[in-house]
This record gives structure tokens, C-alpha cells and sequence, in this order.
């Protein structure tokens, strides 16, 4: 069970997120959209969506820092232990209750607007569950974790060596044998979160405008009323003789 879980399940949910990506873009361009419901009520919308985006945004960038940085390297800079798990526990819990309050704020919105409700898909039922079911689980480790009651397990001695090992296609899945419950099904939802990406409206994460950013300046010029009033105005419709 250990080798399908943690040494077979995470191929299988990245080569589906890859595979899905590639035959959106081929074939499903068109469905390539947030299938955006903001013209359907915009006040709810306003408050959540900021708060699930920023608050995924850093829960993510501490992912990538707890999981692919080695215990070996904050070490040798001179961050303790006692220093990085305080610093991680402050800021993901932060980023993790703003990014669960929004997603509770969009899927209250989601089902309590007769227009929205209208407009939300089959697989909006899948990828809320997924993102709220990986959101608590996550938060739900935590806290068991920075209270001691997880019997002293730390994830960068074994969860984090097993995600890196996954890279190099030699997956050492006996170091998931003592993570504790919380953490793996924290990480089931979300290898499976990663295979919905394709084939849900999450698939417009991979749609971002960076260009807009570096874009040129769009220059407005007004009119000249003094123009205006002497240019010939042209009629609509020509009369039929």
C-alpha cells in the first residue's frame, strides 16, 4: 500500500495533470476560461476571491520553501529549528486561513446566488471538496503539529526528503510509513487537486498575464471639441432612391 500511495499515486496524478494541460490547449481552447460569474453578483466575489488568491499564493511559496529547501541548508546559514518551524507555523497559518475564508466565501457564494448556482459545473463539485478538504487538512496539521501531537514527527526529516526524491524517480516511500494522518491525507488531496487542474476551471492558473505587467503604456487622448464641431458628420443610413 505504501508503494501505490507514496511511490506510484504522484506519476499517475502529475502525468494526468500533463496530459490533461496538453489536450486542453489542443483541443479545448475555447474551454480554457475561469468561466468568470462576476456579472452575476460581484460584492461576495470581491472579498473572496482576493483572499483565496493572495492567501494561496504564499501558502504555495511556503510549500515550495518547507518541501524542496533541505533541513541541510537553513542549517548552514544559521536558522534553527526552534526559528524556521516558528516563522512557518506564523505565516502558514496566516496564509491558510485567509485562503480557506476565501474559498468558504466563494463556495457560499457559489451556492447561495440562484445565477451563480445556475452557472456552476459538474466539476465545481470535485474541486471545491479537493481544495477545502486539502485547505482543512492542512491546517489541521498544522496545528497538531506545532502542539506536540504528532509525537515529535518533523516533515522535513521525512516528508520532505520522499517529495524531493520523486524528482530524481527513485521515490524512498518508506518515509512516509511514520508521517502522521494528517499529513498524508493532506497530501492525497493534493496529488488528487493536481490531476483535477486540467479538466476543472483551475486550469486558468496556467493562463496568468504576466505580459500585462511589462506591457506598453496605453495612451488616452481627448478630443478636440473645436475639431469636432467643424468635421462633417456622416449619416447611418443612406437613403434608397
Amino acid at each position: 500500500m505504501d508503494l501505490l500511495l507514496w511511490g506510484v499515486l504522484p506519476y499517475v496524478s502529475i502525468t494526468l495533470l500533463i496530459a490533461g494541460t496538453l489536450w486542453r490547449g489542443r483541443f479545448d481552447r475555447f474551454g480554457w476560461t475561469t468561466h468568470s460569474s462576476q456579472l452575476h453578483e460581484s460584492r461576495l466575489l470581491r472579498i473572496g476571491s482576493p483572499l483565496f488568491h493572495f492567501g494561496m499564493l504564499f501558502v504555495i511559496l511556503g510549500h515550495v520553501v518547507g518541501l524542496l529547501v533541505p533541513k541541510s541548508w537553513t542549517d548552514a546559514v544559521g536558522v534553527s529549528d526552534h526559528a524556521y518551524h516558528l516563522v512557518a507555523l506564523a505565516t502558514g497559518t496566516v496564509a491558510g486561513i485567509a485562503a480557506a475564508a476565501g474559498i468558504a466565501i466563494l463556495v457560499y457564494r457559489r451556492f447561495t446566488v440562484p445565477a451563480v448556482k445556475r452557472a456552476t459545473l459538474r466539476s465545481d463539485h470535485v474541486m471545491y471538496a479537493c481544495l477545502l478538504g486539502a485547505m482543512l487538512l492542512g491546517l489541521t496539521a498544522t496545528v497538531l503539529n506545532s502542539a506536540g501531537m504528532t509525537d515529535g514527527h518533523d516533515y522535513r526529516d521525512g516528508i520532505s526528503p520522499w517529495f524531493r526524491s520523486l524528482f530524481t524517480l527513485t521515490p524512498d516511500y518508506h518515509l512516509m510509513a511514520g508521517a502522521p494522518l494528517a499529513f498524508k491525507l493532506h497530501i492525497l488531496f493534493g496529488f488528487t487537486l493536481f490531476a483535477l487542474i486540467p479538466y476543472s476551471r483551475l486550469v486558468h492558473m496556467f493562463s496568468v498575464p504576466l505580459t500585462y505587467l511589462f506591457r506598453p503604456y496605453v495612451v488616452y487622448r481627448r478630443r478636440d471639441p473645436e475639431l469636432l464641431a467643424h468635421r462633417r458628420t456622416r449619416r447611418g443610413w443612406e437613403r434608397v432612391s
